[in-house]
């Protein structure tokens, strides 16, 4: 097990914090004028699905445990649950839609995921950083309207709404990041 100062922990990393594993939902840093800087971090439990709400002092200290990533295949959506199959055995394997919190909005089938696996359990999930996806619903695009600044709200096939430039158009192809849920560009 290696150590992680508090500054450092980031949204989907695991961590032993009271003796019981925990998942980084949110993590936030916050410094108020000249108060002594702080992380507000949102944990959920392993085990339980508690979530909790946690202080920490930038030099606090957290045990991680040693957490293999593998590729898997996303396949499908079932209830509550992503259907995920590893690439190299081909067993399928359920997972929580909290472990995987953005994947309604970004994946349709068959895209690559990196999970993270403590002794055999699936204990986190990395999208992939870009997606391409199709527009099912925008504006007309207006003539003139040349502004670098103008956008417009779209829909892509997923049903998940963005902000995009104005010369986007239904049925186009374009590249999102899954990280900020924001348009890059035109695939």
């Amino acid at each position: 097990m290696s150590k992680v100062k508090a500054t450092d922990i980031r949204k989907g990393l695991t961590l032993f914090h009271e003796n019981e594993l925990w998942i980084v939902h949110e993590s936030d840093r916050v410094a108020k004028g000249n108060w002594r800087s702080y992380m507000n971090v949102k944990l959920k439990n392993f085990k339980t699905g508690k979530i909790i709400d946690n202080r920490f002092n930038m030099d606090d200290q957290f045990e991680v445990p040693f957490v293999e990533d593998k590729p898997f295949e996303f396949l499908y959506r079932d209830g509550d649950n992503y259907v995920l199959m590893n690439t190299v055995n081909f067993d399928q394997f359920p997972v929580s839609r909290d472990l995987m919190p953005d994947a309604d909005n970004f994946l349709k089938g068959n895209e690559m995921v990196q999970c993270k696996l403590l002794n055999g359990d699936i204990v986190g999930v990395d999208l992939p950083n870009t997606v391409e996806l199709e527009v099912t619903d925008a504006p007309p695009v207006v003539k003139g309207a040349t502004a670098t600044n103008q956008t417009k709200e779209i829909v892509v096939e997923t049903g998940y709404k963005l902000r995009a430039p104005p010369f986007i158009t239904i049925g186009e192809k374009i590249r999102i990041d899954t990280r900020t849920g924001e348009y890059m560009s035109r695939v």
